[in-house]
């Protein structure tokens, strides 16, 4: 190099401003007027998504009121099968001590019979009329018999016909036991129907909308991105280089680098240089213009002085936590790169993407100093 260009560029370095010999070519005013385009489209879009999503969700209300009637249509079932099935146990339990005692009498009445007949013969009219309902309700026939032997038949007559009641009951129970079965599982597949639905009504209009908000998101990193090309040239090329060693100047290479890792995927505890979380992006992304920051929001959010959010600069950090205004809370950080946008790695499953800032959970912004 010869001692003139040598001179020449050691002075370009200790001066704050030195004109370039040719400014880089940079996107035109319409190609950042186009990309600008594609973002209010794609916002259209999202919107119109947004609100057939709004009303999803009014007929998810209504689903899930349903589901939760169903549901608990289904419980109640289950709990009146349970008790059908108690009481068909307890029928059963009461006709089998009812033939029990049935028997016991006929027994009794079969001895009676060979008592007054001899050696009870079946084939005697006496005996074979014993077992038959009829013959036991011939008053005309007890009569004759009277006294104790009386009673014996009357005993049996009467556990005849306890035993038939309870026959009846018992299948009265069984059948409503039966029916029970059939409401419960009716209702449970009901039930089931209604979930499901529930759970899939807005499956389709939650994947249209994901789709539209990385197409958004993607389009806003576009024009971010050429409208800084843009800016950088047009300055180059009016002012000339700036020295970037002011506060400001740092906030702006710290977000353009950011910016640079857009994409790449959040892993968690990561800190690059293929995969970011959310402390790690902007940890690396201070450090490329010499602020050290730990890996951990706890001490990002106190490594400068807190920015009111109207007076946020390219570069600061802003903070989100589970209560509003409580730093103590805080979960999340990303990089401001300027109007209402920020930079940051999200959530497993995602990629460092841009994001507008105006979360619920937005707690505070910090610029680093050091």
């Amino acid at each position: 190099m010869s001692p003139i260009r040598a001179g020449l560029l050691a002075a370009c370095l200790l001066v704050t401003v030195c004109p370039p010999a040719v400014a880089e070519p940079g996107p035109s005013a319409d190609d950042v007027a186009d990309a600008r385009r594609e973002v209010r489209s794609r916002t259209r879009d999202l919107g119109a998504v947004n609100a057939r999503l709004a009303a999803a969700r009014a007929r998810l209300d209504a689903l899930a009121t349903t589901a939760g009637r169903l549901v608990e249509a289904y419980n109640g079932e289950k709990v009146r099968l349970a008790r059908a099935e108690q009481a068909h146990r307890d029928a059963l339990t009461r006709l089998s001590a009812a033939e029990t005692a049935m028997e016991a009498a006929r027994v009794e009445a079969a001895r009676l019979a060979g008592e007054l007949y001899g050696g009870a013969d079946v084939n005697r009219p006496f005996v074979g009329m014993i077992n038959t309902d009829g013959y036991l309700h011939r008053v005309s026939v007890l009569q004759q018999i009277g006294g104790e032997r009386g009673m014996v038949l009357v005993r049996m007559r009467d556990s005849r016909l306890v035993a038939q009641v309870l026959r009846e009951e018992a299948e009265r129970a069984r059948r409503e036991q039966q029916a029970a079965a059939e409401r419960a599982a009716a209702a449970q597949q009901a039930a089931e129907r209604a979930v499901a639905e529930q759970q899939k009504e807005t499956a389709a209009l939650k994947e249209e909308r994901e789709e539209l908000e990385s197409e958004l998101d993607a389009a806003r990193s576009e024009a971010e991105r050429l409208e800084r090309r843009r800016a950088e040239t047009l300055e180059r090329s009016s002012f000339g280089y700036v020295s970037l060693a002011s506060g400001s100047a740092r906030g702006d290479l710290a977000a353009n680098w950011a910016l640079s890792q857009l994409g790449k995927p959040y892993v968690w505890a990561a800190d690059g240089p293929s995969s970011y979380d959310c402390s790690g992006l902007t940890m690396r992304a201070w450090e490329r213009v010499g602020v050290r920051l730990d890996h951990w929001t706890g001490t990002q959010w106190t490594s400068g002085p807190h920015v009111p959010l109207n007076q946020l600069r390219r570069g600061d950090l802003l903070f989100f936590g589970y209560v509003s205004r409580d730093p103590g809370t805080i979960h999340h950080v990303g990089m401001y790169i300027g109007k209402g946008l920020m930079v940051h790695a999200p959530q497993t499953g995602d990629v460092v993407r841009v994001a507008s800032m105006w979360r619920r959970d937005l707690v505070g912004a910090t610029r680093p100093a050091g």
